[in-house]
């Protein structure tokens, strides 16, 4: 059996970086996904205007190592990614002794859907190609 999780979404924020006390570096966003609401009858619902109407959920992504790296490095909120990893649950209890309760994607993946930031300095020459002219 294997936990893997596929999602793709929208970046919700820009992502954060942490050091752990061991000098672990972590980087964790928030990542919105959307399916269409759907009536009992299971047809979609649109509203006034004739668009569909959406359920968003979203999710907490972390990531390590290289991935971590490039992530802090050129994703940003808005910016279209997959990320590919696995469901990770925490339990712990709070100051007030309330048992709570977290889920998170551990990243092994980020695959970029859509242009987020450059790298400063970076003036890589595209040929004059926009997203638009790309054939795939």
């Amino acid at each position: 059996m294997q936990n893997l999780v596929i999602l793709a979404g929208n970046v919700g924020a820009t992502p954060e970086v942490r050091t752990t006390q061991g000098g672990t570096k972590i980087t964790q966003f928030s990542l919105a996904t959307s399916r269409p609401k759907r009536d009992s009858e299971g047809k979609i619902l649109k509203d006034a205007d004739g668009r569909r109407v959406e359920d968003t959920e979203w999710h907490r992504i972390t990531c390590f190592n290289g991935v971590g790296k490039t992530v802090a490095q050129y994703v940003d909120k808005g910016q279209k990614v997959m990320v590919r990893g696995r469901i990770h649950y925490t339990r712990w209890t709070d100051n007030e002794n309330v048992e709570r309760y977290g889920v998170e994607i551990i990243a092994d993946e980020v695959t970029f859907l859509s242009r987020g930031r450059q790298q400063q300095g970076n003036t890589q020459d595209h040929g004059g190609l926009d997203d638009d002219d790309v054939p795939f």
